[in-house]
């Protein structure tokens, strides 16, 4: 579900919400709204007033597994210019920060500059120890650990075909397909990412094969879809095939997902709390395309590990030069503008890139994005060494002004960290 506005209109609306305005107007408080405690039966089917409570619940909706910290939180100092006082333009008019996260139902907002916190809000009832579930931007992560796996050995080539880790695909639509193919959501599969309990909706299937508790039960579905296109041919966004991906990892590697972000990432980058992601079922697999759980500063942290091209310290955590090819598209038919009719943004492998050079967003020039549905964002800006995390809850699971909203209120921020 993407926006269809034309491309020209997007375009020029972009630059002028992200340079319409730079002036410092007063904050004015922390948007916070009377939250509803009660947790949906299903993140499908949410209501405005139980949203919140169930982003931060997530783990009372079905198994999750522990994300384990190490033993000490890598610090994250204040940067020198603060912008609590930030102000951004949309439609000739000028908006605050708290204005932002309460026109949008923002319950966490953070931007790093170098490392360095330059705004953190908290708003709808959330703090620092607010664990918020991630949606599909679950998705960039788990192509980060495929670039783990594939540093450190345990896959050989992004081009060897998927059923040499899962060999029960053989004989399914997927046994054409490679590894490759799935992160650039490329693999010519059937597949319907209708947020919605219709009877059409894919997604709706994965939800009720996870909630059916059966091993395996998840992998059969991806089994049954049918072949739409041939292989590398057509983009078509599908959270089943991140959960695919992400069972690669598990088998390549002999651990778990969440165990394996924990030795590669989680521990040694210093996270302050233990995260948690949804599996498929009790000791199951984790959800590979959705809803892994943090503190919105781990959340940051996790953004500047890919910024700082998955080094930690003096270790190099991806291969050299996977941060700018899994932050961008390297075919021509996920290039910026292509996915969609009118949508300027590309895909590279599991991120949502931004433009790039003479058709470059103002403030986004190469830069990319985790994205999850109700307005999740982890925004990664390497020329500006900005990360950014959103947390939302969206009255929607899409909400194309909000994005663009999004978007104008990141790159203000970005112009004024310059």
């Amino acid at each position: 579900m993407r926006p269809t506005y034309s491309r020209r209109a997007s375009l020029q609306l972009m630059s002028r919400l992200a340079l319409g305005s730079l002036p410092w107007l007063a904050g004015c408080g922390g948007g916070a709204d009377e939250i509803d405690e009660r947790v949906s039966p299903s993140l499908l089917t949410t209501t405005p007033e139980n949203q919140v409570a169930t982003f931060r619940h997530a783990d009372r909706l079905a198994p999750t597994r522990v994300i384990r910290r190490g033993s000490a939180a890598r610090p994250l100092p204040a940067h020198a210019r603060q912008l609590s006082r930030l102000s951004y333009g949309l439609a000739d008019r000028s908006y605050s920060v708290d204005d932002y996260m309460q026109r949008n139902r923002s319950s966490g907002l953070l931007i790093l500059k170098n490392g360095e916190v330059a705004l953190e809000r908290y708003a709808m009832g959330n703090d620092a120890s607010t664990r918020w579930t991630s949606f599909s931007a679950a998705k960039s992560l788990t192509a980060t650990l495929m670039g783990a796996a594939l540093k450190d050995g345990s896959i050989a080539s992004l081009d060897e075909p998927l059923t040499r880790y899962l060999p029960e695909l053989a004989g399914s639509a997927y046994q054409a397909n490679t590894i490759r193919e799935l992160l650039r959501m490329c693999s010519g599969v059937a597949w319907n990412e209708d947020y919605s309990a219709g009877a059409d909706s894919d997604i709706a299937r994965l939800a009720q094969a996870c909630s059916s508790g059966g091993r395996g039960t998840v992998m059969e579905l991806m089994r049954s879809r049918p072949r739409a296109a041939a292989p590398g041919t057509a983009f078509c966004y599908s959270t089943g095939e991140s959960y695919v991906l992400g069972a690669v990892i598990a088998r390549a590697t002999g651990r778990t997902l969440s165990d394996y972000l924990s030795q590669k990432i989680w521990a040694p980058m210093g996270m302050e709390a233990d995260g948690y992601w949804m599996l498929d079922g009790v000791d199951g697999l984790e959800m590979g395309g959705n809803n892994f759980s943090a503190t919105l500063r781990d959340y940051a942290r996790l953004g500047q590990f890919v910024l700082q091209h998955g080094r930690i310290d003096d270790q190099a955590v991806l291969p050299p030069g996977w941060r700018d090819l899994a932050g961008h598209p390297d075919s021509a038919i996920t290039a910026c503008g292509q996915l969609y009719p009118g949508y300027p943004l590309g895909y590279g492998y599991q991120w949502w890139s931004f433009p790039t050079g003479a058709d470059a967003l103002a403030m986004h020039d190469g830069a990319f994005t985790a994205e999850g549905i109700y307005g999740q964002f982890i925004y990664i800006n390497p020329a500006e060494q900005v990360v950014a995390v959103v947390w939302s809850a969206w009255p929607q699971p899409w909400v194309d002004s909000a994005e663009l909203e999004t978007y104008a209120l990141i790159g203000t921020a970005v112009a004024m960290l310059r």
